[in-house]
């Protein structure tokens, strides 16, 4: 898959009253930082304001109409204070600008012994000016972790590389394509959601009947060069010596109609009805095609879960690693704090690797057992873990979510599926949450450590509603 490297909008505070060179100095900075942060800066150039800087009105029209200029290519906008700055510029050019992307607020620090009128910043005192200004203007911005920091030290590239994710998360979100194949299985409520609510915070759900997909795929010759290109994947993708081979060829069709619908509406990802017109009309569980799409960072959510895909997306943009969809299932042992994640087996490999195709047990007690070939065996290794959750609020007519981190274990799990023990800190307490909020029993994970980032994106630029499990009181 192709990396483009984001473009930020860049704006650099200045107030004439303080050194010119400084501004100078911050421009050669971010130039050299942008290219080993892997980002594209749009700003202006030296000749275009004094210095390239943004101070008066005039200069913030100038930076502006560089921005629109750079719509639809810029994530995010970095606001950098070599010096004071002055605080309605930047908000000037925000206003302006109107891009309504994520904002970053950095301030130079100053050099101990080096306050004289050449070399003094006062950004510490500058920053907070802009932060009122942008505030009163209701821009909400991001900050750095340290109140100042040089572009130089370690500490800024960190603050740069969760931006960019909070870039990706706000973005990605605001115009996610999401395809729903099939209706939701009649038994679980659980999976319902809003479309209406998504569309109105820019996620555009299409939807396909699963007779539609079954029937493409029945018409796909068994000799046909896609359908035998998609056997040689998945067997490349995981073990599948143990599968019938008219099953895999089910699952191959299944997975070339499924990339086809995908790249024909431009999804970013899919939910599917995996139970039980799959078994019963095709023969074949989707677990495997699934999991083969999560994997190529093209989210796959069972049962029609919808929102668990929105999740699963916003998982994969914070980290840029795939995501899966797993049920809170069963505790472990009498471990408050232990639990097992489960599902049938659409994880993708890099989060459960060494998968191998086999029958899901729990479905085949009803739907016949050589019916549900597809499902993935692995196991997740012991690891990082980011969970969360969206949900549409029908009721309040918004989206809620909740997040956090946790750590997958090493525990013996001697069963079947894709699964993982996790340990979550206070784990009671988050599934009371989780009940008496109302969420679904899904929830979307990765290997990561990602919850700031989602909260950050969801909660600030998003408006959204995020339950942070690691911020809230014991007394939950």
């Amino acid at each position: 898959m192709k990396t483009i490297s984001p473009a930020i909008g860049v704006i650099i505070g200045n107030r004439d009253f303080f050194p010119g060179h400084l501004v100078a100095e911050a421009r050669a900075d971010i130039e050299r930082f942008a290219r080993q942060a892997a980002f594209d800066p749009v700003m202006l150039a030296p000749g275009d304001t004094k210095l390239g800087g943004v101070e008066t009105f005039a200069d913030a029209q100038k930076c502006a109409a560089l921005f629109r200029a750079h719509r639809e290519r810029i994530a995010g906008v970095l606001v950098v204070l070599p010096n004071f700055g002055a605080e309605k510029g930047v908000a000037d050019t925000l206003k302006l600008a109107a891009l309504r992307v994520p904002v970053l607020v950095q301030a130079y620090p100053d050099t101990p012994g080096r306050l004289d009128a050449r070399h003094r910043r006062d950004a510490w005192c500058g920053k907070i000016s802009v932060c009122n200004n942008l505030r009163q203007a209701g821009i909400p911005f991001s900050l750095t972790a340290a109140h100042v920091t040089h572009p130089g030290d370690p500490a800024f590239a960190r603050d740069i590389a969760r931006f960019l994710a909070v870039c990706r998360v706000a973005g990605g979100l605001r115009k996610a394509r999401i395809g729903a194949i099939g209706a939701r299985p009649a038994a679980f409520n659980t999976v319902r959601y809003s479309e209406k609510i998504l569309e109105r915070h820019g996620v555009t759900v299409i939807t396909a009947d699963l007779s539609e997909i079954l029937a493409a795929a029945a018409k796909l010759d068994a000799r046909h060069p896609r359908v035998l290109a998609k056997l040689d994947e998945t067997a490349a993708y995981a073990d599948t010596t143990a599968a019938p081979p008219a099953r895999l060829l089910q699952m191959a069709r299944l997975g070339v109609v499924l990339d086809d619908f995908t790249a024909e509406h431009q999804l970013d990802a899919t939910a599917l009805q995996c139970w039980n017109s799959l078994q019963q009309n095709h023969g074949c569980n989707s677990c495997t095609a699934m999991s083969m799409m999560s994997e190529r960072l093209l989210p796959s959510a069972c049962e029609v879960d919808v929102t668990g895909a929105l999740t699963m997306l916003a998982l994969q943009l914070a980290s840029g690693a795939p995501a899966a969809l797993a049920d809170w299932n069963n505790n472990h042992a009498a471990d408050p704090d232990k639990c097992v994640l489960f599902h049938c087996g659409n994880w993708p490999r890099s989060l459960a690797p060494a998968p191998r195709v086999a029958p899901a047990p729990i479905l085949g007690s009803t739907l016949g057992l050589e019916n549900t070939w597809g499902a993935l065996d692995a196991r997740a290794p012991a690891g990082p873990l980011t969970y969360a959750r969206i949900t549409t609020d029908d009721t309040r007519g918004t989206l809620r979510a909740y997040v956090g981190e946790a750590e997958l274990t090493g525990d013996d799990l001697p069963t079947f599926g894709n699964r993982a023990v996790a340990r979550v800190p206070r784990l009671q307490a988050l599934m009371r949450h989780i009940c008496r909020e109302g969420f679904e029993h899904h929830v979307a994970i990765n290997a990561s450590r990602t919850a700031p980032i989602l909260e950050e994106a969801l909660a600030r630029y998003l408006g959204w509603e995020v339950y942070h499990h690691e911020k809230a009181t014991s007394s939950e």
